[in-house]
């Protein structure tokens, strides 16, 4: 046996990565007799990057809980899939002509051997690509079920569409309460049956869960596809930075308005982070108030509003309704046509999302119409502005700048009047303490001296008696669009008879994608889907838009549950696995997901439950948002407007950190100054300027340089973090890195080394400071790997990546494998029994890992294994009752080596079907304490005495001692005072 080497560690990590799949110790079975514990993490999506060690954080902690768990004595679900449909392949498809599905199965190769690399205990027989049309069937057949679906009030959950219909046979809709669009005519059932075919697909289409609409989406014309809000940042793609303008189309969307209420009231039971839930709880948006409406001046048409402070009714001044509102051409006055149009075109191309968020930015205008409140008659003018959405409450606001600071914002840019209604300490809105939900009513009529919350009762009993409004819940979130204009996504199971959308037979399914001839729109501005030849259902059409890229990743969960040969079944997953593995015990995940993924994910759950396909109405218990590793991007400086073009020749001039940092901060010296010029002219001439005097050479070449220092800057430019050691450039290299660079000039500090600046920023490949795991396997081993990214700190917090720091882990490793090894490699363990010292070092460390792994403190179990290791080295301890324990314990971390000393201790069976040891609480007791030993107050020296030592006992050793026979001369003291435990102290 050779020592712990690398050369050793590859050898080890290979062997046994081989002999875990050869004897297939990671698969699972959905065995009932064991407590099962499910573990998850979100699923990457393939990109072509590859994983860099950031990615992978998440996943070795997840690891480390299932490999735990298992040695607990559960049944542990751990799979691992992708996430495979998306724009990157699809971009790159248009690019090149390559298949999406080409790109994806690379990507997924290169992932699955990478991730393969680090150990994890991935069940793979259970893997699930969303692009796989084995697993889009069941997507597919999701849809189809929330097609034929409905929301019932009545009973609070969806239902079968079967049963909607059934009523509107009988009784049309009047007594129907279900979650529908806000248009839905009333019916009779006489005009139901009356419908045709159409009209009455027509009709359903208000309350399907999985419904068509002409809608307002966020358009990207360069992506060829519509986004989601969450995709659309400052008006451009997340992706690629593209424009995005609003306009309406024709979509298909889920209505998970329907299930508001329930996704907002779930939050409260489960545990996940509260940032991700207060982000889910803001996103729902869920406010309570009424619905009034105010006459237009002059015309039979209202305005309804929305308001939850109806109590300041009497403070209304103007009233701003949305840039999409339905009545803004008819109200506007021929005089205000112009700035109106001019204004909706501007605003229609800004997303919900910068319009709800940029509270600073006030723009507006004035549509020339008024509305009369009806309350006090009062006439009030109506403007129309961006920060009102169309599909938020009723897309009107009662503006009250009194009591609203962007009211109140509007209201001064725009100098329009301000009416006090509140009276109190904090409700002046000037003032720093403002807070709109306080004070007594003022200037309101009958409401005048009423606190707030009284007056929003008496106000919501006026709006009821008037017969101008109704008390009203409402939620920011709208429906969700699903679909995508692109070919790289999971088909409708949808076709089209007579313009119909009707459902493709199950038995159908799965719908599969075409081949075409190229992956972009249509000349005519159809879909991708629109160039496949002959690619129809029974001679009718398919949709032609695809799923979004959240609809597979919105049930995968649940495909887990299922194993390889229960797939055969014909079911998305078996009721027995659903019944047993139920919903996912640990999801761990980036919190980025919050409004996307982590919703959606949930909507569908519920929906599924509802319609008796699942058991669980949430589907994950516990999420953690791990936090990211980041890059430590390395920089060089380059020197622009110093050196006269024409002088230069196109060469650039880099000067190191240290003097780039005085440049920027204005404290270069006139002689940092003049080095630099001589620097760049000896650098560029060659030896020959060395014979001259510095002085003489600057006075020379002085016209060739710009002495204006306010002129000069400095540019930060990302160097390859391969090129630099310790900040230090490997100038060569980096001048043969980009062509552009090849003859540069550097200027070096007074150790004639190019030192570069650094920036702990996002891992990327953009700035050049990605690093490979592989590159760190094939340096220190997929254990030293796991056990550092697990070493740099608590699990959710962020920490920047430092190479140089791996060291100390690796040492480690080498230190544990060594208690067992002599110094010529052999191994060697003993027989003997431990003595109480290794004892408590052996259940001091198992309690620790225990209650770390448990609170999912990782961190702090590494930095107990090293303090283990490091005192047991001190004792030189071997013993294989104290190996053999903690080898179990450590292996969740550092599976190779763990499984490499199971096996040399004599075991045949992997460590993974050992049980994890209990710690023994009787030897982390102290049988001994130190006391300090005061002479008149003032500590002279310590001594152990055992913790049941008699205070008497105590006493008579302590006046025995040479320290304390010296400061008493031979005299019998005053007193002895013993706290047990604590102190002693001689008073003489």
């Amino acid at each position: 046996m050779a020592e712990y080497s690398k050369e050793e560690i590859k050898h080890i990590e290979v062997k046994w990565r081989k002999t875990w799949e050869e004897k297939g110790v990671y698969k699972v079975a959905n065995d009932t007799s064991k407590p099962k514990y499910y573990v998850l993490d979100m699923f990457p999506y393939p990109s072509g990057a590859g994983l860099h060690v950031g990615h992978p954080l998440g996943y070795i902690a997840s690891d480390i809980v299932s490999r735990y768990k298992r040695i607990k004595g559960f049944n542990v679900l751990h799979p691992m899939g992708f996430d495979a449909f998306g724009l990157p392949a699809e971009q790159y498809a248009i690019q090149t002509g390559q298949h999406p599905a080409v790109t994806t199965e690379k990507n997924i190769r290169t992932y699955i051997e990478q991730l393969g690399k680090i150990g994890f205990s991935y069940d793979w027989s259970r893997k699930v690509e969303t692009s796989d049309p084995e697993y889009y069937k069941w997507t597919q057949w999701i849809f189809i079920q929330l097609f034929n679906s409905f929301y019932n009030k009545k009973s609070d959950k969806a239902e079968s569409i079967t049963h909607l219909i059934a009523e509107l046979d009988q009784n049309g809709n009047k007594n129907i309460r279900a979650v529908c669009d806000d248009e839905t005519p009333s019916i009779t059932a006489a005009q139901w049956k009356n419908f045709n075919e159409q009209d009455r697909e027509n009709f359903l289409q208000h309350y399907r869960i999985a419904y068509l609409s002409e809608a307002m989406v966020n358009w990207c014309a360069a992506l060829g596809t519509v986004l989601s809000n969450d995709e659309v940042k400052d008006g451009v793609s997340e992706r690629g930075g593209y424009p995005v303008e609003r306009k309406k189309m024709w979509q298909w969307s889920m209505r998970i308005s329907a299930y508001a209420e329930r996704l907002l009231t779930g939050l409260d039971t489960i545990d996940w982070p509260e940032p991700v839930k207060e982000m889910q709880r803001n996103w729902i948006g869920k406010s309570v108030g009424c619905e009034l409406d105010f006459k237009i001046e002059n015309s039979e048409e209202k305005i309804r509003v929305f308001t939850t402070r109806i109590d300041t009714i009497y403070g209304v001044t103007f009233m701003v309704i949305a840039p999409e509102h339905e009545l803004v051409n008819q109200i506007t006055t021929a005089a205000q046509k112009e700035e109106i149009t001019r204004y909706v075109e501007i605003a229609k191309n800004r997303s919900e999302r910068e319009r709800m968020s940029e509270v600073k930015r006030i723009s507006g205008a004035f549509t020339g119409a008024y509305v009369i409140n009806p309350f006090n008659q009062a006439k009030i003018p109506v403007w129309i502005a961006d920060y009102v959405l169309a599909g938020y409450g009723t897309g009107a606001v009662m503006a009250v700048p009194s009591s609203d600071t962007r009211d109140y914002a509007f209201a001064n840019h725009f100098n329009l009047p301000i009416i006090n209604v509140l009276e109190g300490p904090t409700c002046d809105i000037t003032k720093d303490n403002f807070e709109p939900k306080s004070g007594k009513m003022i200037n309101s009529d009958f409401l005048n001296g009423l606190d707030w919350k009284v007056a929003i009762e008496k106000a919501l009993e006026k709006v009821e008696a008037l017969n101008i409004g109704t008390r009203k819940v409402n939620y920011r979130m709208r429906d969700a669009i699903f679909g995508r204009q692109r070919y790289w996504g999971e088909p409708f199971p949808v076709y089209f008879e007579n313009e119909i959308p009707k459902l493709v037979d199950i038995n159908d399914l799965p719908v599969t994608l075409p081949e075409i001839d190229a992956y972009k729109p249509t000349e005519t501005g159809e879909p991708p889907l629109g160039r496949a030849k002959g690619w129809n259902y029974k001679g009718y059409s398919y949709e032609l838009t695809t799923m979004p890229g959240w609809a597979g990743s919105s049930w995968y969960w649940f495909r887990y549950m299922t194993t390889q040969e229960e797939r055969a079944k014909e079911v998305f997953a078996t009721p027995e696995a659903l019944k047993y593995w139920k919903e996912v015990d640990l999801y761990i995940g980036g919190s980025e997901h919050a409004t996307g993924h982590l919703l959606y994910s949930r909507f569908w759950c519920k929906a599924l439950k509802d319609l008796g396909f699942v058991e669980s109405e949430e589907p994950f218990k516990k999420l953690i948002n791990q936090g990211h590793i980041q890059g430590v991007s390395k920089f060089v400086h380059r020197i622009e407007n110093f050196v006269n073009k024409d002088f230069s020749k196109g060469r650039e001039y880099f000067i190191t950190h240290s003097v780039a940092t005085q440049i920027k901060k204005g404290t270069l010296d006139d002689s940092g100054w003049r080095d630099l010029q001589f620097n760049f002219i000896k650098e560029f001439y060659g030896q020959l300027e060395l014979l001259t005097d510095v002085e003489e050479v600057c006075q020379k070449y002085k016209d060739q340089f710009n002495h204006n220092r306010k002129e000069i800057s400095i540019t930060d430019i990302h160097a390859d973090i391969s090129m630099v050691d310790n900040d230090v450039l490997a100038v060569e290299r980096f001048k043969h890195w980009r062509t552009e660079y090849s003859n540069a000039i550097f200027y070096f500090d007074n150790s004639g080394k190019y030192t570069c600046g650094s920036e702990v920023e996002k891992m990327s490949k953009s700035k050049y400071n990605v690093v490979n795991p592989d590159d760190i396997i094939e340096g220190y081993g997929a254990d030293t790997l796991r056990m550092y990214e697990m070493f740099l700190g608590p699990l959710e917090q962020s920490k920047p990546w430092n190479t140089n720091g791996i060291d100390g882990v690796y040492k480690f490793l080498r230190r544990f494998w060594n208690l067992v090894h002599d110094n010529t490699g052999k191994f060697k363990v003993s027989d003997a029994e431990p003595t109480r010292e290794e004892l408590k070092v052996l259940h001091k460390t198992l309690k620790k890992v225990e209650q770390d792994i448990e609170n999912f403190s990782f961190n702090t179990s590494v930095s107990e294994f090293m303090i283990c290791a490091n005192e047991l080295s001190a004792m030189k301890c071997n013993k294989r009752s104290i190996i053999e324990p903690l080898v179990i314990a450590l292996s969740p971390f550092a599976p190779h080596i763990c499984e490499e000393l199971w096996s040399l201790l004599g075991h045949t069976d992997t460590v993974l079907n050992a049980t994890f040891p209990l710690f023994d609480e009787q030897y982390l007791k102290e049988s001994t304490f130190t006391y300090p030993i005061s002479i008149n107050g003032k500590m002279r020296a310590e001594m152990s005495f055992p913790l049941d030592m008699t205070k008497e006992d105590i006493e008579k050793a302590v006046l025995a001692s040479e320290i304390v026979q010296k400061w008493t001369e031979g005299k019998p003291p005053k007193k002895i005072i013993v706290v047990p435990g604590r102190i002693v102290n001689v008073v003489l």
